[in-house]
């Protein structure tokens, strides 16, 4: 079974490298605004353009279907209340209304597949089979789904969509996302069961068992994606990935939701390569297979709310990160704009008085207060130059004073890079006296080996 997409452009690099020269430039430290940066750039690239275009019209679709695999009770609720909630989306009562409202988007329901009597442009039947036991759909309509996918987002972009989410809503839709995401990532099933809707530990275990069941069915076709959808995915989901992968051909960044368009994006991958590209994530759903599609699609999350809801909520949330981060490119002053200097203004200085006239480094200068006498005899070659004290890890055991010191040793802290190897000093470590000058008869003790053990401040 083939279902052909055009090939996928990447967004322009050129593009996301001027994005990225331009946030250097903007009065802030570079790096200083984290992921909004990364979220810029990502947007600019998208489009094309930097500064980046603001976004106008963001449009959420919700994909509403229902799943046969909700007889074998695997959701908290019935059946009928997918279509009840098409009627609560359309009447802008839903959560997705009111976060739409909020982030200035607006929001478009779609009945692909709802088991009531009612039509639609787009419905491709009513209720996907229970795909624990026969496929979801025949081949005929999982075409007609991905076309339905197909459709719906030429005619958003062709009206002036310049950001899309995918939402759904359908009772049993997380027991087919979950079979998906398994398929694709070779997870077990206990891996990929979550709460959904709230379920309790016995429906857990039938969902599980749901879960297991058509996993076994969906083995022998993993590797073609079309056949998959038919097998265990349903006809919104199908829709979904049709949508997911003709944004990207498209060239329309999307935002995508939790676990349910997770699993369409994982297929949408496979059907049109390199559309994970437009896609960001807008949270992290608590459904543990969540984590796994994001794992495999190597997209980080923007939000981490422990939102499992659906409906396109947990993207919508994270929209106004993506307004924010495109407006900070085209609407935030740069170092120049502003007057303010930038941090390659900012020459190291150079004290002229510090360097020696020779161009050669100065020897350190001694540090022994004593002045010497100017009867002191000769001394002998041994103390050409003064040497500086001992830094505090001393010189190794048995050492005594230097032989041969040509200039002044500078101190080196305690314990700092170069302790083990400083010049040892020419007097005395634990006393401070200078050596006997030549012929003079040599002090009691000396020659006798010293304790090098340093002593701490």
């Amino acid at each position: 079974m083939t279902v052909e997409f055009d090939p996928v452009a990447p967004p322009d690099e050129a593009t996301r490298l001027d994005a990225l020269a331009r946030h250097q430039e903007l009065t802030k430290p570079a790096g200083s605004l984290g992921r909004l940066e990364e979220l810029g750039t990502w947007l600019a690239a998208c489009q094309g353009v930097c500064p980046p275009r603001p976004i106008e019209r963001a449009r959420i679709v919700v994909f509403a279907g229902d799943h046969g695999v909700a007889a074998r009770g695997v959701s908290a609720y019935p059946s009928e209340v997918t279509g009840q909630m098409v009627a609560n989306f359309r009447a802008g009562g839903a959560a997705i209304n009111v976060l739409a409202a909020a982030a200035g988007a607006t929001v478009r329901v779609v009945d692909v597949s709802v088991d009531s009597p009612a039509a639609d442009e787009y419905k491709v039947r009513r209720s996907s089979g229970p795909i624990d036991c026969e496929d979801a759909l025949t081949r005929d309509e999982v075409e007609a789904a991905l076309a339905v996918g197909r459709s719906i987002v030429d005619e958003e972009v062709d009206e002036g969509a310049d950001l899309l989410v995918a939402g759904d809503m359908g009772i049993g839709n997380t027991t087919a996302a979950a079979v998906l995401v398994a398929a694709l990532t070779g997870a077990e099933p206990v891996a990929v069961v979550g709460r959904g809707t709230g379920i309790d530990d016995k429906t857990w275990m039938r969902k599980t068992a749901a879960i297991r069941d058509a996993l076994r069915r969906a083995k022998p076709v993993t590797a073609e994606p079309v056949a998959l959808l038919r097998t265990v995915g349903g006809a919104d989901i199908a829709a979904m990935a049709g949508f997911l992968a003709q944004a990207a051909i498209r060239r329309t960044p999307v935002i995508l939701d939790g676990v349910v368009s997770g699993a369409a994006a994982l297929v949408a991958e496979e059907l049109a390569p390199g559309a994970r590209a437009w896609w960001v994530a807008g949270h992290r759903s608590t459904e543990p297979s969540h984590t796994l599609v994001l794992d495999q699609l190597d997209l980080e999350p923007l939000l981490d709310l422990k939102m499992r809801l659906g409906e396109g909520s947990g993207a919508t949330a994270a929209l106004p990160l993506v307004l924010m981060a495109g407006r900070i490119l085209s609407e935030m002053a740069t170092f120049a704009d502003a007057g303010i200097s930038g941090p390659a203004d900012a020459a190291p200085t150079h004290d002229a008085d510090a360097e020696p006239a020779s161009g050669e480094p100065e020897p350190a200068a001694s540090t022994d207060p004593t002045p010497t006498p100017a009867t002191e005899p000769e001394p002998s070659a041994d103390r050409k130059a003064t040497a500086a004290p001992a830094p505090a890890a001393g010189p190794e055991a048995g050492a005594g004073p230097s032989t041969g010191a040509k200039s002044a040793a500078v101190p080196t802290p305690t314990g700092g890079p170069g302790s083990a190897t400083a010049a040892e000093p020419s007097t005395d470590p634990k006393s401070g006296a200078a050596p006997a000058p030549e012929g003079a008869a040599p002090e009691p003790g000396a020659g006798l080996e010293l304790d090098a053990t340093p002593t701490e401040d």
